[in-house]
């Protein structure tokens, strides 16, 4: 038996897989998805085994074909997904061993180092596994059983365990000294203790919204939503359906029933959400309709934990897996059907090698499985939209099914757009426009509950010196400092250092530049729009803020939703993680601090992005009997995204926007890939990328379609003290920019203290 291996060595000369002879005693360990321990190039390398073949390679002496060493762990992907790996690896110019790494168990980490030239290769293997624990239960003669007189603890366990089994930890902690007396009767064979798996990360919420209750009737628009799903599944080839229904129409119980009539056949359903702030919202309605058939999946889970549930799914205990962008690689066999919920959102963008869409890589898995793609969002992308409007897009069909509607008596929100130039010239200067402080008070009278976004944190975006106009940067990065009121520091959004500072009119205030104390706070931030509400409201108005810097630990998000939940009457103030998914009846204002925050980006998207977050954040309100309101305030109120917002139409957005990109060639009509080059010395920095630009232009020549730009600084020009530059290519719709990406890349030989990242398909500019 033969195996191909791809080593875990991560570098783009290894760009393929290396034969290996399976000796005998590892034929029935050495399958498709095991990790396995080989010799590579004089040294012992780590590698994931891809394929098995009965007949050695051909072409080769298979005398000469060396052995597998050992089996490190068990298989953690199957065939198609290790198909699916190596199209990533082409299609996004990564290693094929970055690739694989998304499939493998939750906190694997193995590998071959040595501490110094001399030293032999020591193996070093960390990695997450089951944890049984010990329970105690009665045996078969331990109701007849009598302890002596004098045995108190055997008499205390045995009455102890005459209500059931007890865990023994549990058992030691209520009865101290009972770790002997158990040991004792097990002798005697009165009780027996036995092993049990203990499944860790079975997370549970107290939120109303976390149960799905089974409504009475469907709409017309998810009974078309369904109809289409179940053609979809029926085709067997990777057919996607777009599920473009407004805010509050019921997307969940789509995904819910389609999910009931795959399991119906036997078969497995992935999910795919957002934001971790919404797993726990998700996962309960999920649960109450499914039980302990799901699992989940998400990165705040401890290795521990997502060790489990994703043990879970492997073994086939569990067959619904919910979690975020990596629950997409969850070992689930048979998969039947795969949902992306909110399919616009840029988090389903992976940042790091491999750095694939979500999207994109579900499409690729669901036409090799043949299952059926559901891509559901109130604002579908545009590259959805275009692929929906062709029919068809990589040999599949696309569908859009339109879900206008919300159900019951539940409607969409009124949206009101405050000119905040007006505000300001008629003499107010407070964060709040007199319409939304108006309604928020209203609120507050009326006992009820609001959410107020701006998509940024901290007090003030910045400190500047009014008699210098110094402001204050991070040393480390090309960016201005933001100032933390609470903790009176000055924070660097971008690497995470921080410095005291105290802000005007603190008697201690002093600039860094001159001297002078009058260093005051200038913009808004989510801290300063809690302090505004605490001033404005009564104070039996609960506030509760979310956004990077309250979310830092285990479980915070469902926390805070929870307190917010909870509450009679409160205000959530937060970023853009509190925009899209949440659904809370009570809530009937939204408020939009400052509309502008994302328009003005240097970057194509900016506009897309900000109707996206608009329209997410405008459905929280009025999901309930209660109508709801939705106040924006903007600087630019005559913007296409800003009107299609107030007049819930897209076209007067999308039409607009879409005859822009097809005049400039952007996504959705060619990919857009960026290469980005970075090191400590901006010589060799600059140097390394221009020789990969001239090697790109060469290999482009006059094709068709094909635009390179740059090279030239990256926005933030510099990151943790590395400098940074960037080059944008532009391909057709239907090219591969990937192969061609990676071999100028390899051509250029960057040297070690230079790093060159290719992103296709790029969404972050900056």
């Amino acid at each position: 038996m033969f195996a191909s291996v791809v080593l875990d060595i991560a570098t783009r000369a290894l760009d393929g897989a290396f034969d290996y002879e399976v000796p005998r005693e590892l034929e029935a360990e050495c399958v498709v998805g095991a990790t396995v321990l080989v010799s590579f190039s004089h040294r012992e390398a780590v590698g994931y085994v891809v394929a098995t073949s009965a007949q050695p390679p051909e072409g080769l002496n298979a005398a000469r074909v060396l052995p597998v060493l050992r089996v490190l762990a068990p298989s953690a992907f199957d065939q198609v997904s290790a198909r699916v790996a190596f199209w990533m690896a082409r299609e996004y110019a990564c290693p094929p061993c970055e690739a694989l790494r998304p499939f493998l168990a939750p906190g694997q980490t193995v590998r071959v180092r040595r501490a110094s030239a001399d030293d032999p290769w020591e193996l070093v293997c960390q990695k997450s596994g089951p944890v049984d624990e010990r329970w105690v239960s009665l045996a078969e003669k331990g109701g007849s059983f009598s302890p002596r007189a004098n045995a108190v603890r055997q008499r205390a366990v045995l009455q102890a365990l005459e209500s059931g089994p007890m865990r023994m930890a549990e058992l030691a902690a209520t009865l101290p000294g009972s770790t002997s007396a158990v040991a004792a009767l097990a002798r005697k064979g009165v009780v027996a203790v036995t092993e049990r798996r203990r499944v860790r990360g079975g997370e549970t919420t107290t939120l109303k919204s976390a149960v799905a209750a089974r409504p009475e009737h469907l709409t017309q628009g998810q009974t078309e939503a369904l109809a289409a799903i179940a053609r979809a599944c029926d085709a067997g080839r990777g057919d996607v359906v777009v599920v473009d229904g407004v805010t509050g129409s019921g997307k969940t119980e789509v995904y819910l029933d389609a999910i009931e009539r795959v399991r119906a056949a036997g078969k497995g359903a992935l999910v795919l959400v957002p934001e971790i702030s919404l797993t726990a919202q998700t996962v309960g309605r999920f649960r109450s309709r499914f039980g302990d058939d799901v699992a989940i999946l998400h990165s705040r889970l401890s290795a521990g934990e997502r060790f489990d549930q994703w043990d879970m799914v492997r073994q086939g205990s569990a067959h619904v897996v919910v979690g975020a962008r990596s629950a997409l690689f969850a070992p689930l066999r048979d998969v039947g059907l795969i949902i992306i919920d909110e399919e616009h959102e840029w988090t389903y963008k992976q940042e790091s090698a491999p750095r694939y869409h979500a999207r994109e890589v579900a499409a690729r898995m669901a036409a090799e499985r043949g299952c059926a793609l559901v891509l559901g969002s109130a604002t579908p992308s545009l590259e959805a939209l275009e692929r929906c409007r062709e029919g068809t897009w990589g040999g599949v069909s696309w569908t859009r099914v339109s879900m206008p509607e919300r159900p019951g008596a539940a409607r969409l929100p009124t949206v009101r757009v405050v000119d905040m130039t007006e505000q300001f010239s008629g003499g107010n200067r407070s964060i709040f426009s007199a319409p939304l402080a108006e309604a928020l008070q209203d609120v507050a009278a009326k006992r009820q509950k609001a959410v107020l976004m701006l998509n940024r944190r901290g007090f003030a975006n910045f400190l500047m010196c009014r008699e210098c106009g110094a402001v204050p940067e991070c040393p480390h990065c090309s960016c201005a400092l933001t100032y933390h009121e609470r903790t009176h520091s000055l924070v660097c959004h971008t690497c995470g250092r921080s410095w005291p500072q105290r802000a005007y009119p603190d008697p201690s205030t002093r600039c860094p530049n001159c001297g002078s104390r009058y260093l005051a706070a200038f913009g808004v931030g989510t801290q300063r729009v809690e302090d505004e509400l605490a001033m404005l409201l009564p104070d039996d108005v609960r506030i509760i803020r979310m956004d990077a810097d309250t979310t830092r630990g285990k479980g915070d998000h469902q926390r805070l939703l929870e307190e917010f939940d909870a509450a009679e009457c409160a205000v959530l103030v937060g970023t853009q993680m509190i925009a899209k998914g949440l659904d809370f009846p009570e809530v009937t204002l939204v408020g939009v601090v400052n509309a502008d925050t994302t328009l003005k980006l240097p970057d194509f998207r900016a506009a897309e992005r900000t109707y996206d977050l608009l329209e997410q954040v405008a459905g929280r309100a009025g999901r309930g009997e209660e109508p709801g309101q939705v106040i924006v305030q903007t600087y630019w109120a005559t913007h296409p995204a800003i009107r299609a917002v107030k007049e819930h139409d897209r076209a007067l957005f999308v039409e607009q926007e879409l005859a822009e990109r097809r005049d400039g060639c952007y996504p959705p009509f060619s990919r857009l890939s960026n290469v980005v080059c970075w090191g400590r010395r901006e010589a060799d920095v600059r140097r390394t990328l221009d020789d990969v630009a001239r090697r790109v232009r060469e290999r482009v020549g006059e094709a068709a379609g094909w635009e390179v730009l740059g090279p030239t600084d990256c926005l933030k020009a510099k990151v943790k003290d590395r400098v940074r530059r960037h080059l944008l290519v532009k391909s057709p719709v239907g090219s591969e920019p990937g192969p061609l990406l990676d071999a100028c890349v390899r051509a250029a030989a960057p040297p070690r203290e230079v790093s060159v990242a290719v992103d296709v398909d790029a969404y972050d500019m900056m």
